[in-house]
């Protein structure tokens, strides 16, 4: 079997996630390639797709949630991502049972008692006069039930787990700042999400796995669990492992992929990219050093926005006072600084709707 040795891994990354070169596509295409983004943040989708898009206006993104063809919702790893509202209705109920434990993870104790599924029943009868709410306003109106039952337990179950939820504009569009309010999905698309299919194929399952895969491959198992915090879904890749090709990691690790799918040559230049918080091309991973050492991978979850340099995390970034201020992990050749600021130039200029090209490399 072919073993691809990290650099290798780490060109497959970056053509799969469109950062080896920016696509000409629209964003609508780009968030169901990219199989959602991590929203955690509001302002990073617009930061991520900008990096990947050739021509990204972040205006489009927002006539997207308010057009209702986007959705931020709780979903992969119960985590806040961006999806289009077609794949969170054919994929929120293979979720389920992990958004549900994962809560329990957190809040095990607190609903000790708590019958979930008449939570979820209070739930939908107090959303069902099709008003938004927050989460406050939400367990309040549930909490004559569980009068002796932490608020924040209720209203997290109920909000990540129990009730598929859309939090909606103008929480998460550009340059706007809004509290997070939310509406059944099936009250905002006009659809309700797809039943859960019981078939022991698992084809939504395997569908996931070849989105994954589009977006991730090659990966093993361990990285696809990684992602969407299901269990590795592991009668999917049971019933599509005729489809794919597998490789081998330097661990060992089997490696899974589409057979069709982007494996750049491992000296393909790749430009210097500047990627936001809790960004996919390294939060889609258990084994995230393809594009990020051992030694830095704890930025990876610290919400630190980090820059590519040759294909891997070489620096972190901010901005202060309209100016992109970068900060080297490890010392810069000439060619390599004077990129970094090109590119740290532009990224001003989009933050600032192009009022500042100001940017400062720091020394090591």
């Amino acid at each position: 079997m072919t073993v691809l040795d990290t650099r290798t891994l780490g060109r497959a990354t970056l053509a799969r996630q469109l950062l080896l070169d920016r696509a000409d596509m629209p964003a609508l295409d780009a968030v169901a390639h990219l199989c959602g983004l991590q929203a955690h943040e509001p302002q990073e989708p617009f930061i991520g797709l900008w990096s990947r898009l050739r021509a990204f206006e972040p205006g489009t993104l927002s006539d997207l949630l308010v057009e209702r063809r986007v959705v931020r919702t709780h979903l992969m790893r119960r985590t806040v991502h961006l999806v289009t509202a077609d794949d969170v209705l054919a994929w929120r109920a293979r979720h389920d049972a992990m958004l549900r434990q994962r809560v329990l993870g957190v809040y095990r104790r607190d609903l000790d008692g708590v019958d979930l599924d008449e939570l979820a029943v209070a739930g939908r009868e107090a959303m069902a006069d099709g008003e938004p709410r927050t989460m406050a306003e939400l367990t309040r109106a549930v909490a004559d039930h569980w009068p002796e039952v932490a608020p924040r337990a209720l209203g997290e179950m109920l909000i990540a787990a129990l009730v598929p939820m859309a939090q909606l504009p103008p929480r998460g569009l550009w340059r706007t700042k809004g509290g997070v309010r939310n509406l059944p999905l099936s009250t905002w698309l006009g659809r309700e999400p797809d039943p859960s299919d019981t078939a022991d194929s698992d084809p939504v399952g395997q569908l996931l796995l070849r989105r994954y895969l589009a977006a991730h491959g090659p990966a093993a198992t361990a990285d696809l669990r990684a992602w969407s915090g299901l269990a590795g879904l592991p009668a999917a890749v049971a019933a599509a492992r005729a489809e794919l090709v597998s490789f081998r990691d330097e661990r060992g690790r089997e490696l899974l992929d589409l057979p069709d799918a982007p494996r750049p040559d491992p000296d393909t230049p790749a430009p210097v990219r500047f990627l936001p918080a809790f960004d996919n091309a390294i939060l889609g991973y258990q084994d995230r050093g393809r594009i990020i050492d051992d030694d830095h991978r704890g930025l990876s979850v610290a919400g630190e926005r980090v820059v590519l340099v040759d294909g891997r995390v070489a620096a972190t970034w901010t901005v202060e006072e309209d100016t992109v201020v970068a900060r080297p992990l490890r010392r810069f050749s000439r060619a390599e600084r004077a990129e970094v600021a090109e590119e740290g130039r532009a990224m001003a200029a989009f933050l600032s709707d192009k009022a500042s090209e100001r940017v400062r490399v720091e020394a090591l």
